[in-house]
């Protein structure tokens, strides 16, 4: 896949803009693409570094998808972690509802992680109705109300008070949303606790790490769950069945072995041993599994016998 420098990568994002739709500059540091294709309207908000690094294509990811699935889709890139908190962007989000731009959308999902996810909750706001998929997000930064959040003192100087302020408020107007976090994370579980609402499901998800994006890419199921959104059949359901495939994930699965080490479970880190040795033909685990074998032994315990797989 071709490298492109900052601008070539800046021109094919303005040409692909032009063509389907709009490419429209949001201050210094913020953009938007627009591409009509149909009635169904992905909204994502994603980082310049992100698309760059993470995207072997160097297209972004709500893009790419809405074209896989032939939906229209409203791109916000941000060159920074700015929380897409600028006069620019608020105006931006004004002027669609005075254009009644989502007027002519069926169905409007909007999309984020990490601080992308804390601006589609908040710009959710926009159009009533929609459905909210936020990854990780923060609620706010507000110090009066995430002060015991420490990871983005730097960032505080950064209005939260003012309009599109605080997203567990803003996606009120949502017909769903759904906040995805690993509740081993405890900042994460925190903010996440903030946007409990009867119409919000939390979708905790142990052990998954982050950044959640990159693991979900990496189990394969990323672009399907966005997929199933745009299509109108995502629901907690369909998220925990694409979810299992974190069974096959080796990141996940040596994350799941080292916390069974952590809490001193080692028949139950055998058992998992052995599981992963037999389905995925891994030789670390196996390895593992004949170290934990021994360890069991000392103490007179031994495995039980394996089930027949079907």
């Amino acid at each position: 896949m071709r490298e492109y420098n900052d601008a070539e990568w800046n021109d094919r994002l303005r040409e692909i803009g032009n063509k389907a739709g709009f490419h429209t500059p949001l201050g210094t540091s913020h953009r938007a693409i627009f591409a009509e294709r149909g009635p169904v309207l992905l909204v994502s908000f994603e980082l310049r570094a992100d698309i760059r690094t993470r995207r072997h294509d160097q297209i972004p990811l709500g893009y790419s998808v809405a074209q896989g699935e032939g939906v229209s889709s409203l791109t916000l890139i941000a060159d920074e972690v700015s929380w897409f908190r600028t006069p620019e962007v608020f105006a931006f989000f004004d002027r669609l509802v005075d254009e009644g731009f989502y007027d002519d959308f069926e169905r409007v999902i909007f999309f984020g992680e990490g601080s992308c996810g804390y601006a589609a909750a908040a710009f959710s706001v926009t159009a009533p109705g929609c459905t909210v998929i936020a990854l990780q997000p923060q609620a706010t930064l507000d110090p009066r109300l995430a002060g015991w959040d420490t990871r983005f003192r730097d960032m505080r100087r950064i209005d939260f008070t003012s309009r599109y302020g605080f997203a567990p408020e803003m996606i009120e107007g949502a017909e769903t949303a759904f906040i995805l976090f690993d509740p081993d994370l405890p900042f994460d579980a925190m903010h996440a606790a903030l946007f409990y609402r009867t119409h919000v499901t939390l979708l905790p998800c142990r052990h998954l790490g982050e950044p959640a994006t990159a693991v979900l890419a990496e189990m394969g199921i990323l672009e399907p769950i966005l997929a199933d959104a745009c299509a109108g059949r995502f629901d907690a359901l369909a998220f925990w069945r694409h979810y299992r495939t974190r069974r096959n994930l080796p990141r996940y699965l040596r994350a799941l072995s080292a916390r069974l080490e952590e809490a001193q479970r080692p028949l139950l880190n055998a058992l998992l041993c052995r599981n992963v040795a037999e389905r995925l033909n891994a030789p670390r685990f196996r390895a593992r599994l004949t170290q934990l074998e021994q360890k069991l032994q000392e103490f007179g315990t031994v495995l039980p016998p394996s089930r027949p797989r079907a």
